[in-house]
């Protein structure tokens, strides 16, 4: 299906306040990856420190070097998150919305804040990306509850990436939704969210979601439910965010969903590694591994790796 959307290109933080590249990218060779990994807990929120020689890398068997392992802390702690929430879900997520002030407020200095509304397959942005974070906070306002202003998530999901300028700092996307794709039906296997996992992956953005009831019909079908959350279960766990659900209805508090986040985008890294040389560019799977009680690495299934070049 084609999709013809004109929309203003976004502005990065890093234009807007003058932010030195500090976000290296893979070479034109091939010769490294780097990628955004989070360091969680496996009990508790008492997060272990990993050092670099504590990071494995793998793919199929082969265990790849770790070149570098940089806390994104300090001025590496550049961050550019936008807040992503769909108009077609129930207008009662209004009770809420002091959840997501406050956890916007309490962002480092560090971080730009967008905040954009899913409508008909595109990310009508709000506020563009801003270090003032009150101001962002301020033009947060209930859904629309109308489920036609969304044809599917996922279009508007793509929309924003597409939008959205590689920068100096690492990019996030939290999306608040109930991930029913009304375009595609929620029948089987969905191609669009396969379709949009690989251009977030290659775009080097992490998506974390928390489910919101839809309103309407939708908001009462258990099985069109289940496949929204397996879905965003999807594009969260694949890019190497956090997928949040605590039920089918309207949650009492989002602060649970918050506080995590905020502890993840406290204790990311960026690793940098050399993979296996590769006669196609291409997606390679990848594992990433710690032998550090307690602690887990999240990242992404896969990286986007080059072909080896010769001279």
């Amino acid at each position: 299906m084609a999709r013809h959307f004109f929309l203003p290109t976004l502005v990065s933080l890093a234009a807007l306040v003058g932010t030195p590249v500090l976000f290296p990218q893979n070479n034109s060779q091939g010769a490294s990856v780097s990628v955004v990994v989070t360091v969680e807990a496996r009990h508790g929120t008492d997060i272990p420190a990993i050092g670099r020689d504590d990071v494995m890398v793998y793919q199929d068997r082969d265990r790849n070097r770790v070149v570098d392992w940089v806390p994104l802390a300090g001025n590496r702690g550049g961050l550019e998150l936008f807040i992503l929430i769909d108009d077609a879900i129930s207008p009662t997520l209004e009770a809420q919305l002091d959840d997501i002030r406050h956890f916007m407020n309490s962002q480092p200095s560090t971080t730009g804040i967008g905040v954009a509304y899913m409508q008909n397959g595109v990310a009508v942005v709000v506020q563009n990306l801003t270090t003032d974070h009150a101001l962002a906070a301020k033009t947060l306002r209930a859904p629309l509850g109308n489920p036609g202003a969304s044809a599917s998530p996922y279009f508007s999901l793509e929309d924003l990436v597409q939008r959205w300028p590689e920068g100096a700092v690492r990019r996030e996307i939290l999306m608040l939704t109930d991930g029913i794709d009304r375009y595609w039906g929620s029948i089987t296997a969905d191609p669009y969210v396969d379709e949009i996992i690989e251009k977030v992956k290659r775009a080097g953005i992490i998506v974390c979601s928390i489910y919101a009831s839809g309103f309407g019909h939708y908001g009462h079908t258990l099985w069109q439910q289940n496949w929204g959350q397996l879905y965003l279960s999807q594009v969260s766990d694949r890019t190497g965010g956090e997928f949040y659900f605590l039920g089918a209805g309207a949650p009492l508090s989002f602060v649970p969903h918050l506080e995590d986040l905020a502890r993840r985008l406290t204790h990311q890294h960026l690793l940098t590694f050399i993979p296996k040389p590769a006669k196609t560019s291409g997606f390679q799977k990848v594992r990433f591994r710690t032998e550090v009680p307690n602690a887990d690495l999240v990242g992404p299934d896969s990286v986007w790796v080059l072909a080896q070049t010769t001279e």
